[in-house]
Order: structure tokens, then C-alpha cells, then sequence
């Protein structure tokens, strides 16, 4: 028993050390610094899906750089292109009105540092929207649409903190009425 159980300790000590040396934050050696900025990080992204899903573009804006990098073809096709966040705000809000619900969720964030001054994130992520008119025989019958996709926001650390200037929404799958993905709420 004595063999076994020195033997099981000394199992769960070579996995323990095997798990901290290969921790990796996206590649990167967890460090109490990079641990902080990907706290950080994470939070941002994550306030950016609650203020839109509160309709709070003030606060949603203030998470982003003055222009950034914007790559949403694979959901609304065109080119990737670099725009004022204002712009990319107005779209938001212009779309999502009072009279459209949404809620945005993700999850499995990956970071990766180039320098201390900048980072890049990979989740996934899924968003919910419902409409009322969406439901109405002539809209199509159904209130909801839904994706499925993947994210990759740049971040760059201004004095402010760290601000999204770049994101990619690469999606994966969707489901529920065009009606209500396409119509603006009024």
C-alpha cells in the first residue's frame, strides 16, 4: 500500500509539472503579466457583447481604437476594410434598434502576444437576435436568427488600456429568419 501510494504521488507530481510547464496562454508562456493583460482582454471582449446587447453605444465605442480593421465578409460579403469605429458603431446600432433583441455569448479565448504593446484573440462566438415582425406570416413566420462562428479581435494598449483595432467574424453556421438578420428594427 506504502508503494502505491508514493507511486500515485509521484504520478500527480510529474503530471502537475508536466501541466505547468506546458500551460500556454495561445502559444504564449503564462506569466503574472500576460495572466493581468489577458484578464483584460478577455473583459473587453466580453463588454463589448454586453453593451451591444444593452444598446449602450456609448460605452461600446469606448472599447475600440479611433479606426480599425474589419473583416465581417463571410457573413455579409464584400471586402475586409479599415473604418472609424464610429462607423462600425452606426452600422451596429442602426441595425440592432430597440425593436430587435440580441444577445451575444463567447467563449474558448485564445491570446496571443506579439509585443507589450499588442495581442490577438481567437474565440468562438454566437449571437441571438429577435424580432417580433419577424413572426408575421409575410416576414417569413420566424422571430429568430442565429450564428455560429469564430472571432478575431486585435488589441493594441493605449493609454486608456487595451482597445480592440481589429475584428474578423469568421461564421460557421446560421439558422432562423432572414427577415430578421437582414431588416433593421425600427
Amino acid at each position: 500500500m506504502k508503494t502505491l501510494t508514493s507511486t500515485a504521488a509521484a504520478l500527480a507530481m510529474t503530471a502537475t509539472a508536466a501541466l505547468a510547464t506546458d500551460s500556454t496562454l495561445g502559444g504564449d508562456p503564462i506569466t503574472a503579466e500576460t495572466l493581468i493583460d489577458q484578464a483584460e482582454i478577455v473583459r473587453v471582449a466580453d463588454a463589448i457583447d454586453a453593451a451591444v446587447d444593452a444598446k449602450d453605444w456609448n460605452l461600446a465605442r469606448s472599447y475600440f481604437t479611433d479606426t480599425i480593421d474589419v473583416d465581417f465578409t463571410s457573413l455579409v460579403g464584400g471586402e475586409p476594410a479599415t473604418i472609424p469605429a464610429d462607423g462600425l458603431i452606426s452600422g451596429w446600432s442602426g441595425n440592432l434598434t430597440a425593436e430587435k433583441t440580441s444577445f451575444h455569448l463567447r467563449g474558448n479565448h485564445r491570446i496571443t502576444f506579439h509585443d507589450p504593446g499588442s495581442a490577438t484573440m481567437l474565440s468562438h462566438g454566437y449571437a441571438w437576435n429577435r424580432m417580433e415582425r419577424g413572426a408575421l406570416e409575410e416576414n417569413g413566420g420566424n422571430p429568430l436568427w442565429e450564428v455560429w462562428g469564430t472571432y478575431e479581435h486585435g488589441f493594441a494598449r493605449t493609454p486608456d488600456g487595451w482597445k480592440v483595432n481589429a475584428m474578423t467574424f469568421n461564421a460557421t453556421a446560421e439558422r432562423g429568419s432572414e427577415f430578421v438578420r437582414n431588416t433593421p428594427g425600427s
